[in-house]
């Protein structure tokens, strides 16, 4: 087991703040219980919780065993940190279906084989449920101060900015201390790891354990992270880059980090793939050409999400699609009506259907501008007719970097 976790926290770039550093070094010398809580709002995690399941891999591989968190009992309520509005609340039977979903997400994340590593799920609403509210009030609440709590940003932004904050997520502050309490009685959890947003929040569980067990526990958070241009990471023009091939084809997945902006690059290979930071650092070095790094950021990012068989056939569709010109067997497919495309379709029409442009008047910019390809050969007008007979697909191009197979059914 190494005992350098910190270090390479840092040299990957995933160090912003920490309660107290030397000391929870010291305590990592040996295997501790570290948690990161998850909300349960969608049914699917995306690229924005990439960055802390790559915290919980690093614990795995240091020899620590990681508690993912499902925030059941807390997303009833909604996290007002980094929002500027009320999230919309779920109901119960839509909460239990995005958990049982993301912890299966999670069977391919992280390592389930070492009984040591091993990660424990656990969910919060098993204690927030039962809470009483007269002596969870007595008990707890006397802890915090109204004084204190207006002074986060996660409650003070949202005054100044004259915006709503309600009572249920005034309360959310001290639900999430009451969670890091309680892993610490009932699991020994001694770290919770979060954003930078997450830090008030993660403060007030560390002063909690102090004040109501009288035990040392730990907070490490991890920076925001967005573009060298400024522009916030994890987002398309299509919408979140989800993790679940149901929802984002590992081929889209590849392609995501295939077109990285050059300067982002190396800091992407530190914080969203597995290679040691010797062997990124060797790889710049003997490497003249960006595109090959980007190559390797999109097979070693996808290689963890999707297995490296996926990874290798996007890599291989990206090259027949790209360089060759052919179609390969990885790319996005749409089904589209068999007997229409034996009849004939206008391509305004097609493109309507298919819904991969937002709307018919961006269909004719894309024509305008020669961006759109039907099995290679470009759209000249408007009037373009779409037929096939005999052919199992059709191969459609939206300008250089969107291509899809488009099936008859």
């Amino acid at each position: 087991m190494s005992n350098n976790f910190i270090e390479e926290f840092k040299l990957r770039g995933f160090y912003h703040q920490c309660t107290d550093e030397n000391s929870l070094n010291r305590m990592m010398q040996k295997p501790i219980k570290a948690y990161i809580g998850f909300d349960i709002t969608a049914d699917s995690l995306h690229v924005g919780s990439l960055l802390q399941i790559m915290c919980l891999r690093l614990l795995q591989k240091h020899g620590h065993q990681p508690i993912i968190l499902l925030g059941s009992g807390t997303t009833l309520i909604g996290d007002p940190s980094g929002k500027d509005k009320t999230r919309k609340i779920l109901d119960k039977k839509q909460i239990s279906k995005n958990s049982k979903k993301i912890q299966k997400l999670f069977l391919k994340l992280l390592d389930f084989k070492n009984k040591k590593t091993k990660p424990l799920f656990v969910d919060n609403s098993k204690w927030l449920e039962k809470l009483n509210y007269i002596n969870f009030l007595r008990d707890i609440g006397k802890h915090f101060t109204i004084n204190r709590m207006l002074t986060f940003d996660s409650v003070k932004l949202r005054l100044e900015r004259e915006q709503s904050l309600s009572y249920m997520e005034f309360n959310y502050m001290i639900l999430q201390a009451y969670d890091f309490l309680k892993l610490h009685e009932k699991n020994s959890c001694i770290l919770q790891i979060g954003g930078s947003d997450q830090w008030g929040n993660i403060v007030n569980g560390v002063e909690l354990i102090r004040k109501v067990n009288q035990k040392e526990a730990y907070g490490l958070t991890t920076p925001l992270i967005t573009l060298s241009s400024g522009q916030k990471m994890g987002k398309t023009e299509t919408g979140a880059v989800w993790l679940d091939r149901d929802l984002l084809s590992p081929y889209d997945y590849w392609q995501f980090w295939r077109n990285t902006p050059d300067n982002d690059v190396e800091r992407f290979l530190k914080l969203f793939t597995d290679l040691e930071i010797d062997k990124i650092e060797n790889y710049k070095k003997t490497s003249n050409d960006i595109n090959n790094l980007k190559i390797l950021l999109a097979n070693e990012a996808t290689k963890i999400v999707h297995g490296k068989e996926e990874s290798i056939k996007s890599e291989i569709t990206a090259k027949k699609t790209f360089v060759d010109r052919s179609t390969g067997e990885n790319l996005p497919e749409i089904l589209f009506a068999k007997n229409k495309l034996e009849k004939g379709i206008n391509i305004i029409e097609f493109l309507e259907e298919v819904k991969v442009l937002s709307s018919k008047s961006e269909a004719r910019r894309l024509i305008l501008n020669r961006g759109v390809k039907i099995n290679n050969e470009t759209v000249e007008d408007n009037n373009y007719f779409i037929k096939i007979n005999n052919e199992n697909f059709i191969k459609l191009s939206l300008g250089k970097k969107k291509h899809f197979k488009i099936l008859p059914k």
